[in-house]
C-alpha cells in the first residue's frame, strides 16, 4: 500500500507515517512546514517530527503545499490512501487571520479531493468537534466540584453524529473545517471516492508541542515540568473526551481496512464518556506525577468554548469494530516521560 500522508512532520501526521512505515508499506510525508509560524513554535520544535522521520524510517519527505493543486496532484500520484492531517488547527489564529484559515483548510482540502478523485484514492480526513460550534453549549450542564457534565441524559454517552451544526455560533476555524467535512462527504456519497470522516475531540500524545492556543494537554505538560505559568481561560472546569494518538491512528486503519464495505462514513472521534478530564483535573494529575504545579491564572472565556464536550463513539465502535484502550492518566503519564526526555526542545 502506498500512503500519502499531508501534515505529515506534524503531530498526528507523523504517528500515522510511523505506523505504516513500521508495518512496511510506502509513505510520503508532504508538508510545507509552516507550524513555526502559524503556531509560534521554535523551529527546532516545528522541525521534531520532520527530522524524526527521516532518521528513522524509509519515508519520502517532500515539502509542500497542500494550496499548490499542481504539486500536490504530482506528488500524491499512485496513492492508495491520502490522509489529510494537514491544517491551521488554532481557534485563536483563525479569528485573526480568517482568510489563511480558510485557504488552509478549506480550499486545501478540495484540492486533496480532486487529487484524490483522480488518482482513486482513499481519504481520511481530520475534521473536529468544533464543527457543532455553540450548539453544545445550549446542552444543560451541571456544576460539580472540578468539573462540568451534562445535565441532559440524552447526551450521557457525549455528543453523536447527528447533533446539530446549524443556527449557532462558530469561529472561523470551525466554519472552514465544517466546510470541508461537507466536501469529503458529498464527494463520497456521490461516488467520488471513499472518505472517512472523523470529527476529532481532544487528541494527545508524544512528540505534540502544545502552545497555549492549540493542544492543552501537552501545554499543560510542558509548561508543568519547566515550571511556565499558564492561563486558564474560563474556570478550569471544562470537561474533554481524551484520545491518545496511537488510538486514533487504530480507527484511520479500522476505516481502511473496511472501506470496500463502508465506502464513507463520519465519526466523532475521541475518547467516549469514559476517558475524560476536565483542566484543573488534568493539573492535579500532573502534580501527583511530577511533584510540580504551575503559577495558574485565569482569563475570560474564549469564542464558541464548550463547557463540556464528549464524543459519542458508539457508531465508531459498531462499525469500524474499534475502541480506545490507552486511558487518560496512562497516556498522560507517557506524555510526560517524553516531554522529560526532551526538554531542550520546550524551552
Amino acid at each position: 500500500m502506498k500512503y500519502f500522508v499531508t501534515g505529515g512532520a506534524g503531530f498526528i501526521g507523523s504517528h500515522v507515517a510511523e505506523e505504516y512505515a513500521i508495518r512496511g508499506d510506502e509513505v510520503i510525508v508532504y508538508d510545507n512546514l509552516s507550524r513555526a509560524k502559524l503556531l509560534n513554535y521554535s523551529t527546532s520544535n516545528a522541525m521534531y517530527n520532520w527530522n524524526y522521520l527521516k532518521e528513522n524510517f524509509d519515508i519520502t519527505l517532500i515539502k509542500g503545499d497542500i494550496r499548490d493543486p499542481k504539486q500536490l496532484e504530482k506528488a500524491s500520484e499512485g496513492a492508495d490512501v491520502i490522509i489529510h492531517t494537514a491544517a491551521q488547527t488554532a481557534v485563536t489564529t483563525s479569528v485573526i487571520d480568517p482568510r489563511t484559515d480558510f485557504e488552509i483548510n478549506a480550499f486545501g482540502t478540495f484540492n486533496i479531493l480532486e487529487a484524490a478523485r483522480k488518482t482513486g484514492a482513499t481519504v481520511i480526513y481530520c475534521s473536529t468537534n468544533k464543527v457543532y460550534g455553540d450548539n453544545v453549549n445550549k446542552i444543560e450542564v451541571v456544576e460539580m466540584k472540578t468539573r462540568y457534565q451534562f445535565g441532559d441524559k440524552n447526551f450521557q454517552n457525549g455528543i453523536p453524529e447527528t447533533f446539530s451544526t446549524d443556527h449557532c455560533e462558530h469561529t472561523p476555524y470551525g466554519a472552514s473545517k465544517f466546510a470541508a467535512d461537507v466536501y469529503v462527504q458529498d464527494y463520497a456519497r456521490r461516488n467520488e471516492i471513499d472518505a472517512g470522516v472523523f470529527r476529532m475531540s481532544c487528541i494527545y500524545g508524544t512528540r505534540q508541542f502544545g502552545v497555549e492556543d492549540q493542544g492543552w494537554v501537552a501545554w499543560f505538560t510542558i509548561a508543568t515540568l519547566l515550571g511556565k505559568p499558564i492561563t486558564i481561560y474560563g474556570d478550569g472546569k471544562q470537561v474533554r473526551d481524551m484520545l491518545y494518538v496511537t488510538d486514533l491512528v487504530a480507527a484511520y486503519d479500522a476505516f481502511i481496512q473496511k472501506k470496500d464495505k463502508l465506502h464513507h462514513g463520519v465519526y466523532n472521534m475521541g475518547g467516549g464518556a469514559e476517558k475524560t478530564m476536565s483542566l484543573i483535573e488534568l493539573l492535579g494529575h500532573l502534580e501527583e506525577i511530577t511533584g510540580k504545579r504551575s503559577k495558574i491564572s485565569y482569563g475570560d472565556w474564549r469564542p464558541s468554548d464548550q463547557k463540556v464536550y464528549i464524543s459519542d463513539i458508539c457508531k465508531a465502535k459498531e462499525e469500524l469494530e474499534w475502541e480506545p484502550k490507552v486511558n487518560p492518566k496512562e497516556g498522560v503519564r507517557k506524555l510526560t516521560e517524553w516531554v522529560n526526555n526532551n526538554e531542550n526542545l520546550q524551552l
